[in-house]
């Protein structure tokens, strides 16, 4: 498992109970959807680089 980090994160209520619902939609813990949300949004905006995939075979 990589090394993660802590920290503290203020948002309105509104916010944090949309992000409780969505989590429990998609059978998250709250952490986990924020996680997955700023992942997303790094990938997107071209701010995290692909893991790189194991090179396949080639067929003969």
């Amino acid at each position: 498992m990589a090394d993660k980090k802590t920290f503290v994160v203020r948002i309105d209520a509104q916010t944090y109970d949309a992000i409780e619902k969505w989590a429990e939609d998609e059978f998250r813990s709250v952490n986990g959807q924020m996680e997955w949300l700023i992942n997303r949004a790094l990938k997107e905006a071209g701010r995290m680089g692909k893991k790189e995939k194991p090179d396949k075979p080639e067929k003969k």
